[in-house]
């Protein structure tokens, strides 16, 4: 949208509303990378109004545990319960030509009709695990919108955990059912960030191997250190199966016991801090990173000194040493 036709208090007003084109809209507006559509963003979140909140969900897990499946279903479940709910879901792009599939109303199509989801498919370009840079903006649209849950689905590689916990309440790891080769694979670091780890699949033939799985898995969290920052008894592990609906009710339960828990305690507000921090630190070093992309000088003393490291000539922390001076150096 052209500058002449933005009107940042307006806008803000609409999707206070609820008004999903104009939600649309301002998502694509804080996922562009033009610098005048980052200026009308930041003017956007700037007069959005701060005293709405969701519960942010991050979900992760490997290809083919079933995330669609479960989204849709839980999705469902919580606004049967009369919530609203938005799914921010990343879509896998092509590291060749940076195209998405952008499926995800296709995969959860019945989550996707209902008048109190809305499901929003942002693809994933270079960004690690698939979350978008831009996701923690679009999660403060959507609850400036009023949604009452933000779900937030990652492409699972492996690798993304850590920035998810930087933007949700909430992390949920979702798992297949699978034998002890399988639980020495999963990271010890994934299972520590987690606060539930849901085993999916628990149905059919799979079922009581999916019992097995989440007793192991409830072993391992009991080796874990307690974080202090949680009651007694979590992170905890239990069985799901998104496919009957079975196990729904009580995840949801279990994370609305540990929402209220951080809630009376001050967790809550202190983690929402501590995120805001992380990101101001991210948004610096992104900043700083692209002026320093776009001045000439040391954009051609980059360049140079390139050369020189694949001919190693040159230290690699040497020559960014060298480009951050230039870069630093008083302009005449």
């Amino acid at each position: 949208m052209s500058k002449a036709e933005f009107a940042p208090e307006a806008t803000a007003r609409l999707i206070e509303q609820g008004n999903r084109r104009a939600l649309a809209r301002a998502i694509t507006l804080v996922e562009s990378a033009h610098p005048d559509h980052r200026q009308q963003a930041m003017a956007l979140l700037a007069a959005l109004r701060k005293d709405r909140q969701a519960i942010r969900i991050g979900l992760s897990g490997t290809p083919g545990v079933g995330k669609s499946t479960f989204i849709e279903s839980f999705g469902l479940h919580l606004v049967g319960s009369g919530l609203k709910v938005a799914v921010l879901a990343v879509d896998p792009s092509s590291a060749r030509s940076g195209g998405s599939i952008l499926g995800d109303k296709t995969r959860m199509d019945q989550l996707s009709r209902h008048p109190d989801a809305y499901i929003r498919p942002s693809p994933s370009q270079t960004h690690l695990g698939g979350v978008a840079r831009r996701t923690r903006e679009a999660t403060t649209l959507c609850e400036a919108a009023g949604f009452d849950v933000v779900l937030i689905e990652t492409v699972g590689v492996g690798q993304s955990e850590t920035m998810v916990a930087e933007m949700a309440d909430l992390f949920v790891l979702l798992l297949a059912p699978a034998g002890g080769d399988e639980l020495q694979g999963v990271k010890r670091g994934i299972m520590e960030m987690a606060d539930l780890i849901l085993i999916n699949k628990a149905d059919g033939d799979l079922k009581s191997t999916a019992t097995r799985t989440c007793a192991d898995y409830a072993g391992a969290l009991r080796l874990l250190r307690k974080r202090s920052q949680d009651p007694e008894d979590f992170p905890k592990a239990l069985t799901v199966s998104a496919l009957e609906g079975a196990g729904l009710r009580q995840s949801w339960e279990e994370m609305q016991a540990l929402v209220a828990w951080r809630r009376e305690r001050g967790v809550w507000a202190r983690t929402r801090a501590s995120q805001n921090a992380y990101w101001f630190n991210a948004e610096l070093r992104h900043a700083l990173l692209t002026r320093l992309e776009h001045d000439p000088e040391a954009a051609e003393a980059s360049r140079q000194l390139q050369q020189a490291i694949h001919a190693g000539d040159i230290a690699p922390s040497l020559a960014a040493e060298q480009v951050v001076d230039i870069f630093l150096r008083p302009k005449a």
